[in-house]
């Protein structure tokens, strides 16, 4: 009677044929309908007037200016949220310290907020009309409607990727390896380097794929501080 009561226990549960096949439609009929016939429109809609029409669009004044300024935006918010995602991870992983559940909540909220409304708050801190408009209009430095602001908004709306994958891998991995590398000599930075950083490696990568691809598609607060 145990023996059984073991075996039914340990048995993977088994649904019915019905109810397998219905959950695998429904997740494949949801992700054609919202990834991949959004990406065949796109496509579609960009070679609809051939190849040749395509390339010449790319080589365009204006198409080579926005690609210029994409690939150099994201080639500061890209590295500025691997040093940040690197040091906030590694804090909040590895150490107890007041308001960390703070800093979490912090690294958060750009998931809860709207890109829009993001964008609208650095015009309302560095615009004209803004908090520091008058004092950097005193100076001659512009940041709304130029690269700087560009950046700042990419940078907030992308910092939360690297630390967001980085975070539960190292709390998962605890501080053992550290501890044991400390306890023979090793300094932090050389800990880092050599068994923090490797034990994370894939998670970084990924994290940065995600933060490069969101810095290099993002449209709704880059819109509002480069006045489209």
């Amino acid at each position: 009677m145990a023996d059984n009561t073991q075996r039914e226990a340990g048995s993977p549960i088994s649904e019915s044929p019905l109810a397998k096949w219905t959950l695998i439609s429904i997740a494949i009929v949801y992700l054609g309908a919202f990834l991949v016939l959004p990406l065949i429109v796109v496509f579609a809609e960009a070679l609809r007037q051939g190849l040749n029409a395509y390339l010449s669009a790319l080589v365009e004044p204006d198409a080579l200016s926005a690609i210029r300024l994409t690939l150099l935006v994201s080639a500061i918010a890209v590295p500025a949220n691997i040093v940040f995602g690197l040091a906030a991870s590694w804090a909040i992983a590895k150490f107890e310290f007041p308001a960390k559940s703070f800093l979490i909540t912090l690294i958060d909220l750009p998931f809860s907020v709207s890109p829009v409304i993001s964008g609208l708050v650095y015009v309302l801190l560095f615009g004209a009309q803004g908090f520091f408009g008058p004092w950097l209009a005193a100076h001659h430095i512009q940041i709304i409607f130029a690269v700087p602001g560009i950046v700042l908004a990419t940078i907030f709306v992308t910092f939360p990727f690297v630390a967001r994958q980085l975070i539960p891998i190292m709390q998962a991995q605890g501080n053992e390896d550290e501890e044991a590398t400390l306890s023979l000599g090793a300094g932090g930075f050389r800990t880092f380097w050599s068994v923090t950083l490797p034990n994370v490696k894939w998670a970084l990568l990924y994290g940065v794929l995600l933060c490069n691809a969101r810095a290099m598609g993002e449209f709704g607060a880059v819109s509002v501080v480069s006045g489209h």
